[in-house]
């Protein structure tokens, strides 16, 4: 197994590293279920690193669902028995901070405006309903990390509409204010366009990680967010639940 490029600027442990690398693999599907992951011994002399860093990370992969640890066997992807991933909502801020590397935001767009077709069909507006429409730039120390772009339903959240957004970035705003009963997650691989790559900082064409997510309180939508990360540079864990109907 050849470790990934790690040419980021953002710098990784190679605990990080090795964690990153197998995520990718598995969430991208080119390590399908029943694969068989690398021996220890394999990804510590790929890694140059050692068995106890390799066998950390094996064991965070085994916790959040994503292989299983057979004795003598090795390690294999498992097979999802949901059709569903249990995603939490995790914070931008806490993400970086966990890089061991400074955090700053900056808003680049923020407009009210009546919604439109593609609003009220994904996130289930009426015609009338007003959204607030925001980007906003994600830093790990001198570098983007992610690019936040959310609409906001402001019949459920009429406060964000004269909110500044100075001191929380707009999802760990909305997080701290609204309660949220449901949320949706989209993921999906695609080339950083033009207006992707200067935010994000890469060439164009650049493997990028989306992630769409949409949540409601109760019935009523709250927010659709889309989070655009250099590929390279993040992963993601999902837990799996069985089935057990």
């Amino acid at each position: 197994m050849k470790p990934q490029d790690t040419s980021r600027t953002v710098s990784k442990s190679l605990h990080q590293r090795i964690l990153s690398d197998i995520e990718g693999r598995i969430l991208s599907g080119e390590w399908p279920p029943g694969h068989r992951v690398p021996f220890e011994y394999e990804l510590t002399a790929a890694y140059g690193c050692s068995r106890m860093t390799v066998n950390k990370a094996l064991t965070q992969l085994a916790k959040a669902g994503l292989i299983e640890r057979r004795r003598k066997a090795g390690s294999v992807v498992t097979r999802p028995r949901s059709q569903s991933a249990v995603l939490q909502i995790h914070d931008i801020r806490t993400e970086v901070q966990e890089l061991g590397l400074p955090y700053r935001f900056e808003l680049t767009r923020r407009r009210k405006r009546k919604c439109n077709a593609d609003d009220r069909e994904r996130l289930g507006l009426r015609d009338a309903a007003s959204v607030l429409e925001l980007a906003c730039r994600h830093f790990a120390g001198s570098d983007p990390f992610c690019l936040e772009e959310r609409i906001i339903n402001l019949s459920a959240v009429p406060e964000a509409e004269h909110e500044a957004f100075k001191d929380d970035a707009p999802g760990a705003w909305l997080v701290k204010r609204v309660p949220w009963s449901t949320a949706e997650h989209t993921i999906r691989a695609m080339g950083a366009d033009e207006e992707i790559a200067k935010a994000l900082a890469v060439a164009k064409g650049t493997a990028c990680l989306v992630i769409e997510r949409r949540t409601w309180s109760g019935e009523e939508p709250i927010t659709l967010a889309r989070l655009t990360y250099e590929g390279g540079s993040y992963a993601l864990t999902a837990r799996f639940t069985p089935n057990r109907n």
